[in-house]
């Protein structure tokens, strides 16, 4: 007997397996989540820590993205005028990214343009590294997310037929906590995989704009340096 037929039976025989009670929507889902916390209470970890990590990294990448129009034509202006340490200063206090690697250029003026260019590479590096924090986890989630939706299912199933075993019957009431398991697991693992997927690819984006902007600032400042040789 499959269990297509098993639910099929226990809808025919609705009627007399219905008995009248007063269990509320609240109450059933306490009782879900007090018998199937082994799944729930993973999923809803998973849940948080992506929201907690999208919110994060929003923020991060959109300190990152702030800056002043005329950040470059300011240190140009400095440089030229030989005041260093203003051009430090105004660099350090930008307070982003590629404030960060223009204030080690400028720490490196006079020495090679080739060293300048590597201390500037190393200190992208690190910025990237720093916005990236932990963005392979919400990947993870997306990768693990389903997996616990489709392990709620095979325990709801073991469920069900564990509970037509002891009760020796087909009625709905039987089988309803094995279903809710199967059912609740599978669609909160789907909404978990949603979010922690759709953030991922978001911070990627937003962390490429971040990148693409140091390097055309890194660019141009080593133009800026290599300007008064010609």
């Amino acid at each position: 007997m499959t269990l297509t037929t098993i639910f099929l039976q226990a809808a025919v025989n609705l009627p007399d397996a219905a008995a009248p009670h007063n269990t509320t929507i609240a109450e059933t889902l306490l009782h879900q989540l007090a018998t199937g916390w082994y799944i729930y209470v993973p999923q809803l970890f998973m849940s948080v820590l992506s929201v907690y990590i999208i919110i994060d990294r929003w923020i991060a990448t959109k300190n990152a993205l702030k800056g002043e129009a005329n950040f470059l034509p300011r240190i140009k202006e400095y440089i030229y005028a030989g005041k260093i340490d203003m051009a430090k200063d105004l660099a350090k206090n930008m307070g982003t990214p590629e404030g960060s690697i223009i204030h080690k250029g400028l720490s490196r003026i006079g020495k090679p343009v080739n060293d300048i260019k590597k201390a500037i590479e190393n200190v992208g590096k690190q910025e990237t590294a720093k916005l990236e924090k932990n963005v392979i986890v919400l990947a993870t989630i997306a990768g693990v997310a389903p997996v616990f939706g489709f392990l709620g299912t095979v325990f709801g199933v073991i469920t069900i037929f564990k509970d037509i075993a002891e009760a020796g019957s087909l009625q709905i009431s039987t089988v309803s906590e094995g279903l809710y398991l199967k059912m609740i697991s599978s669609a909160v693992g789907l909404i978990v995989f949603m979010i922690a997927h759709i953030g991922y690819n978001l911070m990627i984006s937003r962390i490429n704009k971040v990148v693409n902007k140091m390097e055309a600032h890194a660019i141009e400042f080593l133009d800026i340096l290599e300007e008064p040789t010609h």
